[in-house]
């Protein structure tokens, strides 16, 4: 039995409660064959942990009524149309409820409104709690509620994780402020940082190669830890799906999982050391952005006070090398550090030869070039070596770092693989003369800025603040004269505007083309209907006459 009111808002409901049910229905099917006796009620009531007489009620209700369980409680529900009223008002219950009772003392038919704790109760019963800080903070909020299971464990190099992570710590770059980036790759199995990478400024693939090449090499100072991983587990990022990634670890059969974006717990390991290298190393640091601050200092630290960027570098690569051999991270067994984890694992490891990541991850310029007196031209610039001295006229083919022009490595087409030297940028500017440079550009964006600014002004209408329902008055009264004075101007340097369409006449048509026929103007005066037919029979057939001779 249910009933409706609110006409859709809300329903009452009969929940089911089976709590009794097995036992009535074994005594009422004895009872049916008459074998039920008073030893089979004794000894349902010990098992449910009841009175005898409780149970002898319960087969009377049944005998009478035909209901095996308790007697259904009608209760209010939350529906979906009050799931909408709570997502508009982000979980406000208080406000849903006043706003149904506004509704139902608008309109008396939509049927009587539940009170407040009875509409309070119904959402607590109907709305998990995942659900409700959903409708509060959002699919963030809602996550924290959430169960989530563990992967099996596996053995080391199973299994890497890698991203990205923005410093919030302002380090010294050549007198300048700036929040670097990190690159790193986490071994799952183990919990061991392999690979690190550091940039002043948001990471590209270059980033991203050069992590994975100190995580595979195991070479000093990035060993004991590195070889191939089995696979390299990442979130949708660019930068590590981009193809110059994939090429590079292709070439060792190393695939890359790109995992579904906006779900970290899906790489857990490697967000876990995004949350730890806060906690345990970047709040202590000065320049931490997130830092505690009294009431009403606003102002960051001064860059005399900051790290320097190689001294930052220096501190998170010595914090790295404390993580991994002596830290004891959560889901090792024993309280192993990872280093000794690590040894502990019977795993093999494949090892890459030195030679074979000289050129890790490097791209091919794909042309071949020569060697001339100036040395090696490339993307308009000169690169040059001492090793060139001899080999003018020589065909050479380049590889380079991405996003980096600062030197690269010359191969010889001859013998494909045959490494002849690197070459270095010739006449590269000088620290003071970058510096000069930053500043010109700084100088020109500031500019820019304060321009777009005073646009932006006059752009938007500003009005004056109300009390009542009204329309808003504009804060600056423009006159006519004014307006037109400034419409005017932005005609002036508008180019569309002022371009002239018959400021070039066009080109005499070729003989062959029709031409219009030019008709005489006629004189000025009334004119009868059958004049002005008179008049335009001759003319009009004369001008059917010499189209047809034009054509």
């Amino acid at each position: 039995m249910a009933q409706s009111g609110l006409g859709g808002f809300a329903d009452w409901v009969v929940p089911a409660v089976v709590e009794r049910e097995a036992a009535v229905t074994r005594l009422m099917v004895l009872d049916g064959r008459g074998e039920l006796a008073s030893g089979h009620v004794r000894l349902t009531a010990s098992a449910l942990g009841v009175s005898e007489r409780t149970v002898w009620n319960w087969l009377s209700v049944a005998r009478r009524e035909g209901r095996l369980t308790v007697r259904p409680r009608v209760r209010f529900v939350v529906t979906k149309e009050i799931r909408e009223l709570l997502a508009l008002w982000g979980g406000n219950v208080a406000a849903v409820h006043r706003e149904l009772v506004a509704r139902a003392v608008a309109d008396p038919s939509l049927g009587p409104v539940p009170t407040r704790r009875t509409f309070q109760r119904a959402v607590r019963e109907d709305l998990s709690a995942g659900e409700r800080a959903g409708l509060k903070g959002g699919e963030a909020a809602r996550r924290r509620f959430d169960v989530y299971g563990k992967r099996p464990p596996t053995h080391r190099n199973a299994c890497w994780e890698g991203d990205h992570k923005r410093i919030p710590v302002r380090v010294d770059l050549e007198g300048s402020a700036v929040c670097p980036w990190v690159t790193w790759f986490i071994d799952v199995a183990t919990k061991a940082i392999v690979g690190v990478a550091v940039t002043p400024h948001q990471p590209a693939r270059d980033a991203v190669l050069a992590a994975l090449r100190t995580g595979i090499s195991r070479q000093d100072p990035y060993g004991p830890f590195g070889g191939l991983p089995g696979v390299v587990r990442v979130d949708r990022g660019k930068e590590f799906l981009c193809r110059t990634v994939e090429r590079a670890l292709g070439a060792f059969a190393v695939p890359v999982h790109d995992l579904p974006a906006y779900k970290p717990y899906r790489k857990g390991t490697i967000e876990a050391l995004n949350d730890a290298v806060e906690v345990m190393f970047l709040v202590s640091l000065p320049g931490y952005t997130r830092r505690a601050r009294p009431v009403g200092a606003h102002r960051p630290d001064r860059v005399e006070d900051l790290l320097s960027y190689p001294e930052f570098v220096e501190e998170l690569l010595r914090w790295v090398r404390g993580w991994n051999t002596g830290h004891h991270p959560e889901g090792l067994a024993d309280g192993l550090t990872p280093l000794a984890a690590w040894e502990a694992d019977p795993a093999p490891v494949e090892d890459v030869a030195e030679e074979r990541l000289a050129f890790f991850a490097m791209e091919d310029d794909g042309r071949v070039r020569k060697i001339t007196t100036n040395g090696i031209s490339w993307r308009r610039r000169a690169y040059i070596a001492p090793w060139m001295a001899g080999h003018v006229g020589m065909r050479v083919r380049l590889r380079y770092l991405p996003h980096y022009d600062g030197q690269i490595e010359v191969f010889a087409t001859e013998e494909w693989g045959r490494h002849l030297g690197t070459a270095y940028l010739a006449r590269e500017a000088t620290l003071e003369q970058r510096r000069a440079l930053s500043s010109v550009r700084e100088k020109k964006t500031r500019q820019l800025k304060a321009d777009l600014k005073a646009a932006e002004k006059l752009r938007k209408a500003r009005y004056t603040a109300t009390s009542t329902a009204a329309a808003p008055r504009p804060r600056r009264t423009v006159t006519s004269s004014q307006a037109e004075a400034e419409i005017t101007q932005a005609r002036g340097v508008d180019l569309a505007a002022r371009a002239l369409p018959d400021l070039i006449p066009p080109r005499e048509p070729p003989a062959s083309w029709a031409r219009p026929v030019v008709r005489p103007r006629r004189a000025a005066g009334p004119q009868t209907d059958a004049g002005q037919a008179a008049d335009d029979g001759p003319s009009g057939a004369a001008g059917a006459h010499d189209d047809s001779g034009e054509r």
